[in-house]
């Protein structure tokens, strides 16, 4: 029976070439545990709010990480259709993660005129593609009022594909407040 216990407490979920270990608890149920080392999830902070999502892939595509990304959402506000200010971008390797940290921390070659300099940060809580795609699958930001252009993208193979159908009807989102 204990053993039992400890099987149902931990599974490993494989998806693609990542492996996290799953920990079952009341609130943190199918939450990953991911340690530092293999952590690929960041958040490009001040972004500059006149950017789009296209302009943010080329600009990722531009600095070399084309096809090293599976997830890229940046928030946008409904009623100015501005940017947040931020990125989620999940590389697809630890090893990406370290080169993009280079490239983005301090990172000054907007596509628009800026003044704001590039921060990289974890992504939180939420750390992986399959922990974002659980997290956004069902949030406002996929409401079928949003514009395609303002939701999250994942890539499979540096192809652009849908996250899966959401489980459940999406809230719909505030007209005057942000999407995510």
């Amino acid at each position: 029976q204990q053993q039992q216990q400890q099987q149902q407490q931990h599974s490993v979920c494989h998806f693609k070439h990542q492996q996290v270990e799953l920990k079952a608890s009341d609130e943190l149920a199918e939450m990953p545990i991911v340690s530092q080392e293999k952590r690929t999830t960041v958040m490009l902070r001040n972004v500059p709010i006149d950017y789009t999502r296209e302009m943010l892939l080329t600009t990722l595509d531009a600095e070399g990480f084309s096809g090293m990304y599976d997830f890229v959402y940046l928030p946008i506000h409904i009623k100015t259709k501005a940017c947040l200010g931020y990125a989620l971008v999940n590389l697809e390797t630890p090893d990406a993660v370290q080169s993009f940290w280079k490239a983005f921390d301090g990172y000054a070659k907007w596509a628009v005129p800026s003044k704001t300099i590039g921060k990289v940060t974890w992504g939180g809580p939420h750390q992986g593609l399959m922990a974002l795609i659980e997290r956004y699958r069902n949030s406002p930001a996929m409401h079928p009022t949003i514009p395609e252009s303002c939701k999250p993208l994942i890539f499979e193979n540096g192809r652009r594909s849908r996250l899966p159908p959401p489980t459940k009807l999406p809230i719909t989102p505030q007209t005057c407040s942000a999407v995510g």
